[in-house]
């Protein structure tokens, strides 16, 4: 029996810092035509799905990851290092002419942007013909899979409730921008759900200026009632919500900030973590700040 399966993306990061990539603010300012060298290159493993993962197997978690892996040269390099992490890779699934890959390019601060490439997903549950996998696990993490069809989704939460697991969902950008009245299949299937403050504004269709995180924002929504929902708000730190309480838990900043990449992913395993062993949302939050902390203050999620 698995402690949780993971279903996400895989990706393969490579990060770049040095001092010809100058910036301004909030902008890198690099010449078009131009040609930079770096002081620092690290090659590691990203992705919604692999994050999370990779961060429950650091609490000593029995988990495996669902996603998709490219037959490409970076196919080995990938299963290597998640095998080596302890991750199950026996559900991955290989497709021909796939690539998930982000370039990330990083401030002497921290601060960074990404330039991703990622072909859809929408493949990656479809050719499931059924989802016994998951009466072998205690609990499913959904992450962010805005290309795989709602019902697809939706179905797979169903059946892990069904079984008995706990049900964490995670839902980015695409998805809380969508009718609500879409989303109500999936949301209705999570135990725990899992977003920023800007995705909780988008949700609940508000702005996310006019939202006072501290108060029981989720109280009169109907759709989230008897569910734990968890806000993360970066540096100002997470909310949690549930049966009426308020919790909050500051941003634990280490003493420097390397990379920020990956850092709401990392919180979330954290958070999982230490929930699937005591069920108590406090605590867990303050797992998921602990996780977070000690990965800004490295290169990589991982």
């Amino acid at each position: 029996m698995l402690d949780l399966i993971s279903v996400g993306t895989i990706s393969i990061d490579l990060s770049f810092r040095g001092q010809s990539l100058t910036s301004d603010k909030d902008h890198f300012q690099l010449a078009v035509g131009g040609k930079y060298v770096v002081d620092e290159l690290h090659e590691g493993i990203g992705g919604g799905g692999a994050n999370v993962a990779l961060g429950l197997r650091e609490y000593g978690m029995d988990v495996a990851v669902l996603g998709l892996i490219g037959e490409n040269s970076f196919k080995e390099i990938i299963l290597e290092k998640l095998q080596v992490a302890g991750v199950h890779t026996h559900l991955c699934q290989v497709k021909k002419d796939y690539l998930n890959i982000s370039s990330i390019l990083l401030t002497p601060s921290g601060e960074r942007s990404i330039i991703h490439y990622e072909p859809p997903h929408e493949e990656l549950l479809a050719g499931m013909k059924d989802f016994s996998l998951l009466e072998q696990t205690a609990a499913v993490y959904l992450g962010n899979l805005p290309d795989v069809h709602l019902s697809q989704r939706t179905q797979l939460l169903m059946v892990a409730k069904h079984n008995g697991a706990l049900t964490f969902l995670n839902l980015g950008v695409k998805d809380v921008r969508r009718e609500q009245k879409e989303l109500l299949p999936l949301i209705e299937q999570a135990d725990v759900l899992i977003v920023n403050g800007h995705e909780y504004a988008d949700l609940i269709k508000k702005k996310y200026e006019e939202l006072d995180f501290k108060t029981n924002i989720v109280g009169n929504e109907k759709f989230l009632e008897g569910k734990i929902v968890i806000v993360t708000d970066g540096e100002k730190g997470s909310y949690g919500y549930f049966n009426s309480e308020v919790y909050f838990q500051e941003a634990i900043k280490p003493e420097k900030i390397l990379d920020t990449t990956g850092a709401g992913d990392v919180y979330t395993a954290g958070f999982i973590a230490q929930y699937l062993r005591s069920k108590d949302v406090k605590k867990s939050m303050l797992q998921g700040a602990e996780h977070a902390s000690k990965v800004l203050a490295q290169v990589g999620a991982n």
